[in-house]
């Protein structure tokens, strides 16, 4: 299936949160995405917690046949699982079993979060305390361990919660940089060579194919590539509104017309007044009179998220940050003129 037809076809909610929530408490945490959003939650991660509960660590702790551990430094590649990647994978069970718990009977969507292979290489170091981005052979081993990982965790999520329609939302936060070549080596006095753009999508593509449902793509850094994901095969875009410019506009534009679902993050991710739901889709709606969209495509062709994880906010202000997000995108299809 193509990632056009995935989004045309698949009945997306008006709303979701982008993934990590303040504090340590699972099912406090299941409890406030399921009660916050009635057809698309997700599951959260709390990096509070500590090593292995953070996005590297999680998705490490996903792995087939390459273990992490954690050294002064970050995440780094060990000879055999150890107490790092039990705790990780321990997170994650108490994570989903809670999520069961709060998800009995529920059909509409969720969605499910990992790191993708690109932001994983530039994070996760080897033996030799350089990334695994300075090695290509590396970079390679590193996309089909994290595809057979996730194949493995979706089928997971999918026993546990038989009703719903999973998405899986790739976390590439890194990979602008990757592409540029702005990934500082160990030392940090210089950076990685850039991958190429051809290899960076065939690893994206080879990751968002293990999924039979659609792949979302989220990056909270300036100047996501939109065309590349596309290309990868994502089936939506998850980013940061504030930081798009009118370079991006092309993009947006192409991405829209090509039935790619776009998950606008237009509510902030940390402690702030929020503004009124009309008020937080107001850029949206210029930037569709930008591009000459007909208004009432908005609500179709749009998710409304947090800007991005809501782990450095307060518990008060996420709970209210994903209330805000489920009346901005009310407001958006009640209203798109």
């Amino acid at each position: 299936m193509s990632e056009n037809s995935q989004s045309e076809d698949f009945n997306w909610g008006p709303a979701t949160g982008v993934g990590s929530l303040p504090g340590g408490d699972a099912r406090e945490a299941a409890k406030t995405v399921t009660g916050s959003f009635e057809d698309f939650v997700h599951l959260p991660e709390l990096p509070a917690r500590g090593p292995g509960a953070d996005m590297i660590g999680r998705t490490a702790g996903l792995l087939v046949d390459v273990y992490a551990r954690v050294e002064p430094s970050g995440w780094r590649v060990g000879d055999r699982p150890g107490r790092d990647t039990r705790r990780a994978r321990a997170w994650l069970g108490e994570d989903l079993d809670a999520l069961e718990e709060f998800t009995q009977g529920y059909e509409g969507v969720l969605k499910v979060q990992a790191v993708g292979p690109w932001t994983l290489a530039a994070a996760l170091e080897l033996r030799g305390g350089e990334a695994a981005l300075a090695d290509p052979g590396a970079c390679r081993d590193l996309a089909a361990s994290l595809g057979e990982g996730l194949r493995g965790h979706l089928a997971e999520v999918r026993r546990r919660v038989p009703g719903a329609g999973i998405v899986l939302q790739l976390d590439e936060p890194s990979l602008t940089a990757v592409l540029r070549g702005q990934v500082k080596t160990a030392s940090g006095y210089r950076t990685y060579r850039a991958v190429d753009r051809q290899v960076a999508e065939a690893a994206l593509r080879e990751v968002t194919g293990v999924a039979d449902g659609p792949v979302v793509v989220h990056s909270c850094a300036p100047d996501v590539p939109f065309g590349l994901l596309r290309r990868a095969g994502a089936a939506g875009v998850s980013f940061d509104f504030s930081l798009l410019t009118e370079r991006d506009d092309e993009a947006i534009g192409e991405a829209v017309e090509g039935g790619t679902r776009l998950f606008a993050g237009v509510v902030a991710s940390t402690d702030g007044p929020l503004s009124d739901p009309a008020g937080s889709v107001m850029g949206v709606r210029t930037l569709w009179r930008r591009l000459g969209l007909p208004p009432g495509s908005l609500a179709d062709a749009l998710v409304i998220t947090p800007a991005c994880g809501l782990a450095g906010a307060s518990p008060d202000y996420a709970r209210r940050a994903l209330a805000h997000c489920v009346k901005a995108a009310k407001s958006l299809a009640d209203n798109p003129e």
